[in-house]
This record gives C-alpha cells, structure tokens and sequence, in this order.
C-alpha cells in the first residue's frame, strides 16, 4: 500500500482522510498565510477565547491518486439543547484551489459525516455555507446534506457581517 493510504482513517473512491501528522503543520500555516483557501474562509484572526472553549478536530483530505494533500475538514461539538442528546457536529471544509469543482470536496464532506456517524453517538452533523457560496452549497447537496434554513448575518468576514445558509445531515439519511 502507498505511504499516504497507510494511516488513513477514512477511505473513499478518490479521497482519503488521515490524521494531521506534525510534518502538516507547515503545510497548513502555508495555506493559511497565502489566503490559498479563498474569499469565503478570510475570516481575520481567530477568537482565542473561543478556540480554547470550542476546540476542532481536523483530518488532512488527501487524493488517493498521487498521494497530494488537497485541504483539510474539521468539526467542532455544537449543542441545541442542554441533555447529551442534543449534541450536534459542525463540519468545514478548506480545499486549495487546483482540487475545487471536482468532486473531491463532496466526497471529503459525505465520509466525515459517515465517520463521525460510525464513531460517536451523535444523531446530527451540520454544517454552513455563505448564501453567495454556490460551489459549497452543490458540494454539501451532494454529500447528502439538507439545506434546512438561513443564519442571518450569523458571520463577521472581511469586514461586513454575511448570511449563511445551514445545511444537515441526520442519521437516518440516507448517504
């Protein structure tokens, strides 16, 4: 098996998910610092407050063809209600640019929501969009998740507050 498949924790027909491995970590600030991840993640810097009380899992999205790394996805716990029942996953995504409009980004996003389905016991995996980013909202509907409504002015990015559309995905779904 290639050296990029051997860890991966999730594999598709053209997309791996793997852990990030310390060597990534360049990768990533690289991405990060170049602004390569677009209009749409220009978010300015993070609240450190809220990442240390929300913090994120990631994996790294890797094509199963040529081993090249082609963005990360990440989740973080979100709640809707007090009991443990009511706990829900908040999925994003980050693809470099030359990996958009392929299908790679819907693939990544249905087998996080399958793995985050197979190894916990959450009933909902969410995730949101800017209602002008048409690419993402393709990518989610192929993925299998609902558009279930508009988050008015729910994100601050590049200086002016944007409507997201928030998109879902239960269980019983079919994938």
């Amino acid at each position: 098996m290639d050296d990029c498949t051997d860890d991966l924790e999730v594999r598709g027909n053209r997309v791996g998910l793997r852990a990030l491995r310390p060597s990534d970590s360049e990768l990533l600030a690289n991405w990060s610092r170049s602004r390569v991840l677009g209009e749409f993640n220009d978010l300015g810097p993070h609240d450190e407050d809220l990442k240390a009380s929300m913090p994120a899992a990631h994996l790294l999205v890797v094509a199963l063809a040529g081993c090249s790394p082609l963005g990360d996805v990440s989740w973080h716990l979100v709640r809707h209600g007090p009991n443990r029942g009511s706990r829900a996953w908040n999925i994003g995504i980050n693809l470099v640019p030359a990996a958009r409009g392929q299908g790679f980004g819907s693939e990544a996003q249905r087998l996080l929501a399958q793995h985050l389905f197979a190894t916990t016991d959450v009933n909902r995996v969410e995730a949101s969009t800017d209602v002008e980013n048409l690419a993402e909202q393709r990518s989610l509907e192929k993925a299998g998740f609902r558009r279930e409504g508009v988050l008015r002015q729910a994100q601050f990015r590049a200086g002016a507050w944007h409507d997201l559309y928030l998109y879902g995905r239960v269980r019983s779904d079919r994938s």
